[in-house]
């Protein structure tokens, strides 16, 4: 399926947010974006919603669009945040997950693998935001999957993000393996420490992803 047009420009200038070109507090200029893109302003507001839902700029009625990021604090705490909502749901789902969703983790995983022998970054994350997914329903907690979902797409900018550091793909594609073996056993507290590990971002980790962010433009 073709990707809609506005979720190429928001992913383009998701990248440019972070890579410093636009910088926290600039106005993204509708006017000039539009030429830049060769759209008409439709698709670029609808990206501009998709930003705004993942928190990286905000619409200020009559004032335009501004870009804000978050600093490294707020940054660390949605992310231990997650890791513990999705050991939850890992937990949860150790007793509750069916086979038909066992068997779409192993499918998504597959293509997972086909995209890291391949490299490519933007295929992996729409697949790995497809296995988390399967995670959160198969908690059959639909207060925890909502909460889950919704932080989720706050993250998703800086979860992709790391996807480009150097390894980071295999071992991404080792965790998800770890995680459903612990599922297919109903071990809970392995799977609810392997997906805490997966997704959480501290030490090294975090430090690596706090210095791909908002680099100056080359």
């Amino acid at each position: 399926m073709e990707r809609k047009r506005s979720d190429s420009i928001a992913e383009t200038l998701e990248g440019l947010i972070l890579d410093g070109t636009f910088a926290d507090g600039d106005r993204l200029d509708e006017v000039q974006l539009a030429e830049r893109f060769d759209v008409s302003r439709t698709p670029l507001r609808e990206a501009f919603q998709r930003l705004a839902v993942s928190g990286l700029v905000e619409q200020i009625p009559r004032r335009g669009v501004f870009v804000r990021q978050p600093g490294p604090v707020a940054l660390l705490e949605m992310f231990e945040v997650m890791a513990e909502l999705e050991a939850a749901c890992a937990r949860l789902a150790a007793s509750r997950i069916t086979d038909a969703a066992l068997d779409e983790m192993r499918a998504v995983n597959a293509r997972c693998h086909a995209s890291v022998e391949v490299r490519d970054v933007d295929a992996y994350y729409r697949e790995n935001e497809r296995f988390h997914a399967i995670l959160y329903r198969q908690s059959a907690n639909g207060f925890l999957e909502d909460k889950c979902l919704r932080l989720q797409r706050r993250l998703s900018p800086f979860r992709r993000r790391q996807l480009h550091l150097r390894g980071r793909l295999a071992q991404s594609m080792a965790e998800h393996e770890s995680v459903v073996a612990a599922l297919e056993r109903g071990d809970a507290n392995t799977a609810a420490d392997a997906i805490r590990a997966h997704v959480a971002v501290q030490g090294e980790k975090f430090h690596l992803l706090m210095s791909a962010l908002k680099q100056p433009a080359e």
